[in-house]
């Protein structure tokens, strides 16, 4: 009786280790998941920027405007096909409408006049760009 009352407290102790050594694997795996993708190094980062703030500017064509809606909606689509619309997906909104979201999709994006001057601002998230807005200069 004694022997099988100390072998059911060593079964109980082995499960409750085994269920310890599951959780803390779930947790790391979810946390390197997340930290993997936030933290880049500052290459990736100034890479990822480059793309878009060389649109950056008071004065940029309507031309200009268009080849940074296309970078964003590649940018978009790349980063929705890879799960990483979190960190690497840009809104975009172009004459106080959201024109491209985060998540990949356009939703009102149509092309802008190429005969105008644009202000383009940038917001940024975590050092990447996160959000354009463009704006028809005055």
């Amino acid at each position: 009786m004694e022997n099988a009352s100390k072998a059911l407290i060593i079964a109980g102790a082995i499960l409750l280790a085994i269920l310890i050594i599951s959780l803390g694997i779930l947790i790391f795996n979810q946390a390197q998941d997340t930290v993997g993708s936030v933290n880049m190094d500052e290459q990736e980062i100034m890479a990822f920027n480059n793309k878009f703030t060389q649109y950056e500017g008071e004065s940029v064509r309507g031309s200009q405007v268009n080849a940074l809606a296309q970078a964003v909606l590649a940018n978009n689509q790349s980063a929705k096909n890879n799960g990483d619309t979190a960190t690497k997906g840009i809104q975009m909104n172009i004459l106080g409408k959201a024109a491209i979201n985060a998540n990949g999709d356009s939703e009102s994006f149509t092309r802008v006049p190429t005969g105008t001057y644009y202000k383009v601002d940038f917001k940024y998230q975590n050092s990447l760009v996160h959000e354009i807005t463009v704006t028809e200069k005055k």
